[in-house]
C-alpha cells in the first residue's frame, strides 16, 4: 500500500475515536514507522519475530499530575508489521483502526490488560 494512503488510514482510524476522547487527547504525536526499532524492542523485551503494530511512549494523563512538564507523548503506528498480517485494504483498514484505539487507550492510562478487555467487547459488539 502506498505510504499516503496508509497515512489517510490512521488519519480514519483517529477520526473514529469518540469525540469526548479525541477533545481529551493532550500533548500526543501520532507517527507512522515502517518498522520497530531495535531500541523500541529491547525495551519491550520482545523477539524480532514478535509483530508489534504499535506503541505508546510517553506518561499517561492520568499520572501527569506528578510529573510537571513533560514532553509529547508519542503514538507510533508500523506500516510493514500491519501490512504484513492483513490480507486486503479493508483488513489493513481495520487494523489500523484498532492499533490507533489500542495506542490511545495506553495514553489515557490504561493498561494491556483492561485495554486487551475493551477491545474484545468493542469488537463483540460490531
Amino acid at each position: 500500500m502506498e505510504k499516503s494512503k496508509f497515512e489517510k488510514l490512521v488519519q480514519e482510524g483517529v477520526k473514529e475515536i469518540p469525540e469526548n476522547f479525541r477533545r481529551k487527547l493532550s500533548n500526543v504525536a501520532i507517527v507512522i514507522e515502517d518498522e520497530p526499532s531495535r531500541e523500541q524492542l529491547k525495551k519491550l523485551r520482545v523477539s524480532g519475530k514478535m509483530n508489534i503494530l504499535g506503541l505508546y511512549e510517553g506518561v499517561p494523563q492520568t499520572k501527569r499530575d506528578n510529573y510537571g512538564m513533560v514532553l509529547p507523548d508519542k503514538i507510533t503506528v508500523f506500516r510493514n508489521p500491519i501490512e504484513n498480517i492483513a490480507s486486503s485494504d479493508n483488513e489493513i483498514r481495520e487494523v489500523v483502526k484498532n492499533t490507533v484505539w489500542h495506542e490511545i487507550a495506553h495514553h489515557f492510562g490504561l493498561g494491556e490488560k483492561k485495554v486487551r478487555e475493551l477491545d474484545a467487547r468493542r469488537k463483540k459488539r460490531k
